[in-house]
């Protein structure tokens, strides 16, 4: 069963919704076997997630109750058929720091054809946390045909 594995900075604020609406956007296209994880590359384990992320995305039926943080590891990225990364520092941070797994690492952006980061509203107003929310279901949706193409060929060969 494929893995993908969402990394932002401090898995508290971004890769958790974005775990969350991946996975349910998963499960609604039947991929129910599929897994999805988070982390960060600087991640102090065991942090609840953002209080606006957790408070947006109830206001959407998801619970990020559970969520603890944890940091982006070699068991974590040999896991994993596919990285997706909130910002390009993500990216070049674990393809430098995990060369060998360099090639199955991305931008969420990149899914649907950009490059470039997702803004981090960490410490910022709500409205920050609902931009960024809306900002990655939109990416999410329109990038779930190339983030299914891309963890599913990995996961065969």
């Amino acid at each position: 069963m494929p893995e993908v594995l969402v990394v932002c900075t401090a898995n508290i604020c971004r890769s958790p919704v974005v775990e969350a609406i991946l996975r349910a956007r998963l499960d609604a296209r039947g991929l129910r076997d599929w897994r999805v994880a988070s982390a960060g590359t600087m991640a102090f384990p065991g942090f609840a997630a953002a209080e606006h992320s957790a408070a947006v995305m109830a206001e959407l039926g998801f619970d990020l109750s559970g969520h603890r943080s944890q940091r982006a590891d070699e068991r974590r990225m040999a896991a994993a058929d596919l990285v997706l990364c909130m910002e390009p520092g993500h990216k070049r941070a674990l393809q430098a720091g995990f060369p060998h797994h360099r090639h199955k690492v991305y931008l969420l952006t990149e899914m649907i054809g950009e490059e470039r980061a997702v803004a981090d509203p960490i410490g910022g107003p709500r409205v920050g946390y609902q931009r960024m929310v809306d900002e990655v279901i939109d990416l999410v949706e329109r990038g779930l045909p190339r983030i299914v193409e891309l963890a599913a060929s990995r996961a065969e060969g």
